[in-house]
Parts: C-alpha cells; structure tokens; sequence
C-alpha cells in the first residue's frame, strides 16, 4: 500500500513539473511592408507589452503607417502615427497615442540582440520610470562587438540601472558572436523578436536615409496581422 501510494505522489510531482515546464503559446504578428515581410514573437514574460501590441495590430492601429527611423548598424523603428500623412521629408517621431506602458525589462533573459523588439520612449530626464511608447517599437540590427568594445558598455549600463545589469557570458558571446544593441541593456523594454523575414528588415535599414534617418523612400506598412 505505501508503496502505491508512494508511486501516485512521485506521479503527481511529475505531472506538476510538466504543467510547470509547459510555455505558453507566443502570439506572433505578420508585417506585410512595401519593402517586404516580416514575423515576430511576442514574449509573454513581458504580458502588458504584448497585450498592448496585440491591440493594437487588431484595431488596424500599424496599417499604412511608415518606418520613420532607419540606422544601419543600429536598428529600424516605426509605429508614429503622424507618419500616415506624412508628407517628403517631414520630421517624424514624435506621434504617439495618448498611453504608455510600465517598464518590463527582463535582462538577462530578454536583451537587445540581433532582431530583438523593443519598445522606443521618451529620455529618462522626463521619465524615470522607463515607460515605453504606446506604439513606437523599433527592431534591433546591431553588429557584432569585440570583447574589448563590451567593457565599457557593460561599466556604462551598470552604472546607469544602480548596477542591476550586468552581463553574463552567455549574453556576452551572444553579442560577440551574433551582434546587437548593447548599451540599450536595462534601459528600454525587449517584448518579442522576428522569427521569420530579418532579411527584409536588414535591407530596410540599409536604405538611404536624410539628416533624420527617415528613408528617402518611403516604406510604409501595407498591413499587420495576427497569425491565428
């Protein structure tokens, strides 16, 4: 008897731990863009990002609006809904809904490597808290960085969240190896990745660009969709 009842109690530990261990599906969003198409992931660690992001693909927020913001090497950003209209060479960037969502920042789970999403938001002299854009949301290029180049960007991240990131050697060879957005560590929110299209992405920040980094052409977002 015991050593039944010793059986069903390791049986209920082991389907705890599978309950446990299960992920909870991602959602995933198609961009369909006049450059191209891209997908990516929302992570569910960052829920308020993801909730947000899903409302806002659903209400049609994203159609027709532009990238506004391409930096070879760094990153591509879009999501200002002053871009819809906007006419050659108008400075964009500044539009955004009337909105913002707390920080969920996840390091070092979630950092900003190659073709990681993250949220853009105003400077931290107006605000403190790290809240991020409603809409505005760039992906993240980057280049790959020597060890000698990570030293002080890791010292200057550090020091900026009161010593709260710091690098382990798995993010390290990670953005050694594969590339990123370093210093932007600690400092906006990462909530998901592109999992099929970087190609098109990368060309996108390859465009040429004017003194603002708005594509001389514009690229604009025909539409995005939730995958079902």
């Amino acid at each position: 008897m015991k050593r039944i009842i010793s059986l069903l109690f390791i049986l209920a530990l082991l389907g705890q731990s599978q309950a446990w261990g299960k992920r909870e599906k991602e959602i995933e969003v198609l961009f369909e863009t006049t450059a191209g198409e891209f997908r990516v992931a929302l992570y569910n660690e960052t829920p308020l990002h993801r909730d947000n992001f899903v409302k806002l693909v659903r209400e049609g927020f994203y159609d027709s609006l532009l990238v506004h913001r391409a930096i070879y090497g760094f990153m591509i950003q879009m999501g200002d809904p002053d871009s819809r209209n906007a006419k050659p060479g108008e400075l964009l960037g500044a539009g955004k809904p009337k909105h913002t969502v707390p920080a969920e920042i996840r390091f070092p789970r979630l950092f900003h490597r190659r073709g990681a999403l993250s949220m853009a938001r105003e400077p931290d002299e107006v605000n403190p808290e790290r809240a991020s854009s409603g809409s505005q949301f760039f992906i993240v290029t980057g280049r790959p960085y020597m060890p000698q180049e990570l030293k002080p960007i890791e010292a200057r991240v550090a020091a900026a969240t009161d010593g709260e990131i710091r690098y382990t050697d798995q993010v390290r060879g990670v953005y050694e190896n594969y590339g990123g957005a370093p210093h932007l560590d600690g400092q906006y929110t990462v909530f998901g990745r592109v999992t099929e299209g970087m190609r098109t992405v990368t060309e996108i920040q390859m465009t040429p660009t004017d003194q603002n980094d708005r594509p001389t052409d514009d690229i604009r977002i025909i539409r995005a969709t939730i995958i079902e």
